[in-house]
């Protein structure tokens, strides 16, 4: 739901990522360095034909990166991938300055003088030679559009700030597009439009009025802000006033627009990613007549189940407490700080309990005292589902696209229960889901080539933008041509491909159980020793298991310190602690795809009252691996994991106590994998008991309420995992029939 990532695309100006190397603040050239015209220049430094310099020049530090270099009405400009273009300014020989973001651009020539490459400059870094890949620019031109603010009355006199852009000149009435956000709309013009959604801009079929919305408390609209609003239903109204909620203000906005905006053909989508995503699906829930196409993209599906701030009632404590500062301090964006440099690990572990950060929050986050009011899943978190909100008896059904990431680390289940939610009773078959090789919300800018260390091999993000989601919104807005898309588009990793389902989860698919044996061994033949063979470690709350490599910073601070990418990091940073237990496979001779839900039941006890069991499925790549795949030799890619809190393992709303000693199952669903595990590969498990500081710690010890244990309430406890004919603890995989 975070989306600080496109909150920061609100609060800036699309600068070439090319030029801004993560967690570097650039220093700007001294503006008496940037003449105002080549007029000033010696002959020397103006005589170089333009023409050497133009083409492309591939980013060796961003492989999204391409810079075009390219002459048009008597101007010269770079126009980095997915940018605005940016005026050149002669500043010596072979050497340009970009006045508007203040850069130097150093071209290079080989011995025959032909120009190879460019550096970019800025400030005092300096980045690798980008080497020229063609003569042939990339040049795209921006559509014109015009933007006008507007204050939009809601049914019970709210005012919501509305920004519409619309394209200057159309040849026809034009759909209007509407994405309604917390993040705040006041950044939006026509460069970002450009920028930000290329695709639906040229789409071929002339375009859309774009309209973008603050909603109810955040920045520019009237009212007041509450978390992930419920159901109008299930909230107190005061006498006389009409009961609102996020569906009503979508309505009445959709009513608004087609009624007052010029130049539209009566038809509206709506899509957003993460929070927004969220907003699009609660649209759904009485759909105004006009609204004809839906896209909830990265969505919330369920927040205590396995979305942003609960994982099957383990509390999300780092991201939960920097996600409501961010959102509740002000009516705008307010960046969490944690108190000086250094590790989050330290800052959380030194507080010592929920209790203490409770203290320090002391009420000012509306969202965090629901936090500490209701830890289990109660009517507070069931209002907030959306499965019961959507595809109602009697609402009209609109086509919709849900989209999601297979490494989205903040949303992760609401695509897949919002599409299924959809699923029931879709007589029209209009829905579709979208489920890509991304982490949250990586599909919306950028080629989608690469997740962190991982390469697909094809530009996953430009083939959902330009060949999923503008076409399939043409066609229900614009009449197009209907897409040729499944009922289920999934990209199965391993084998780096798309897999064109007729449902999600895949048919054709049979549940092979994978289980612990002896000696770290992993295999499909079920355990036969008698007796209870086991094995054990200590979990020590004051030295719990990071859920990703240390340092690690804010959540949302410069640079996102490895945020976006975390679930695909390399499992052998844990490898070496004795809290983490492994199992795995020996070497496959021949592939396993699966595709759908694993399911996890480890028979297990602890000495302790509670605890925490995290499973990961791991494809561990070989130790040794030839050619262009060589950096992956020795890879752990954890191809899917999660978390149950122990007290919840028998209902989600009645925590109950553990029995030191007794033998009980603990079982986990693993959602959403489409993956082939290689022949050499090996499948493994990791069962570990803490992933700090993302979840909060387990006491290990009885409490009524986590959010109220003290610092002395936390114990050390032992933990044992059972592997035997009485207790045959596994991993349920849904293995694609060959």
């Amino acid at each position: 739901m975070t989306a600080a990532r496109f909150a920061r695309l609100a609060l800036a100006l699309f600068i070439p990522v090319a030029c801004a190397a993560p967690g570097v603040t650039a220093r700007p050239v001294s503006p008496a360095a940037i003449p105002d015209s080549a007029s000033a220049l010696p002959r020397s430094a103006r005589a170089q034909p333009f023409d050497d310099y133009v083409g492309q020049y591939a980013a060796t530090d961003n492989g999204d990166m391409v810079l075009s270099i390219y002459a048009d009405s008597a101007r010269q400009w770079m126009q980095p991938t997915d940018n605005p273009r940016f005026e050149l300014v002669a500043a010596g020989i072979d050497t340009f300055d970009v006045p508007a973001i203040r850069h130097r651009l150093a071209f290079q020539r080989d011995v025959s003088g032909r120009v190879t490459g460019v550096r970019v400059r800025g400030g005092d870094f300096d980045h690798p030679l980008a080497p020229r890949i063609s003569d042939r620019p990339i040049i795209v031109r921006f559509v014109a559009m015009t933007r006008t603010d507007t204050m939009i009355p809601m049914r019970d006199g709210t005012r919501l700030h509305t920004v519409i852009i619309a394209p200057s000149v159309h040849r026809a009435p034009l759909p209007i597009m509407l994405e309604r956000t917390p993040y705040g709309v006041e950044r939006w013009d026509a460069t970002r439009v450009n920028v930000a959604l290329r695709s639906l801009v040229a789409d071929g079929w002339g375009g859309y009025v774009f309209v973008f919305q603050d909603i109810r408390g955040r920045f520019g609209s009237g009212g007041k802000f509450e978390m992930m609003r419920p159901p109008r239903e299930t909230a107190p109204t005061a006498a006389g006033k009409p009961s609102v909620d996020e569906s009503t203000d979508a309505f009445d906005t959709i009513d608004w627009l087609v009624h007052h905006v010029p130049g539209n053909n009566g038809r509206v989508g709506i899509r957003g990613v993460s929070y927004d995503g969220w907003l699009a699906t609660m649209a759904l829930r009485g759909p105004h007549p006009a609204l004809r196409a839906a896209s909830p993209q990265a969505p919330v599906g369920d927040l205590w189940q396995g979305d942003d701030f609960f994982h099957n009632g383990a509390f999300r404590l780092s991201y939960g407490y920097e996600f409501a500062t961010m959102l509740e301090s002000s009516r705008e964006m307010t960046e969490p700080k944690l108190g000086g440099e250094g590790d989050a690990y330290d800052w959380y572990l030194r507080l010592g309990s929920l209790a203490a950060l409770d203290s320090l929050v002391n009420g000012r986050l509306p969202t965090w005292t629901a936090f500490v009011a209701h830890p289990s899943y109660d009517a507070y978190w069931r209002a907030r589902d959306v499965r019961p909100q959507i595809a109602r008896p009697g609402d009209r059904r609109v086509p919709t696209l849900v989209v999601g990431g297979r490494w989205d680390q903040e949303d992760p289940l609401g695509p897949l229960i919002t599409y299924a939610a959809l699923e029931r009773g879709d007589s029209l078959n209009v829905n579709r889901l979208v489920l890509g090789p991304w982490h949250h919300g990586q599909w919306s800018m950028g080629s989608g080539r690469r997740l962190g260390a991982l390469d697909w091999g094809t530009e996953t993000g430009r083939y959902f933008r330009d060949s999923v989601e503008a076409p399939w919104f043409a066609h229900w807005l614009k009449d197009a041509p209907a897409p040729a898309l499944p009922e289920a588009l999934v990209f199965r990793s391993g084998d780096d491909r798309w897999d064109r389902l007729a449902r999600w989860p895949a048919p054709a698919t049979h549940t092979r159980p994978l289980f612990l044996h002896d000696g770290g061994a992993l295999a499909f033949d079920a355990p036969r020793a008698s007796g209870n063979p086991s094995d054990s470690f200590v979990s020590d709350p004051a030295k719990p298991v990071p859920y990703r490599a240390r340092p690690i910073k804010e959540t949302f601070g410069e640079g996102m310190s490895g945020w976006w990418t975390w679930l695909a990091e390399d499992q052998r940073f844990v490898a070496e602690r004795p809290d983490v237990l492994h199992w795995q496979t020996a070497p496959l001779t021949e592939a396993v795809t699966v595709a759908g839900d694993a399911v996890a039941t480890l028979f297990a006890s602890t000495t302790g009252r509670d605890a925490d069991w995290v499973v990961k499925l791991i494809d561990a790549h070989p130790d040794s691996v030839a050619g262009a795949d060589s950096a992956m030799a020795g890879y752990e890619l954890m191809v899917a994991g999660d978390i149950l809190r122990g007290r919840y393992r028998r209902s989600s709303d009645r925590p109950i106590p553990v029995t030191p000693g007794a033998v009980e199952p603990y079982t986990l669903t693993l959602h959403g994998v489409d993956h082939t595990f290689r022949p050499g590969h090996r499948i493994m498990v990791q069962v570990q008991s803490s992933w700090f500081p993302l979840y909060d710690r387990n006491p290990q010890n009885w409490v009524a309420n986590i959010f109220t244990a003290r610092a002395s309430d936390f114990r050390s406890a032992t933990h044992r995992v059972y592997r035997s004919a009485r207790y045959p603890s596994r991993v349920e995989l849904p293995v694609v029939v060959r």
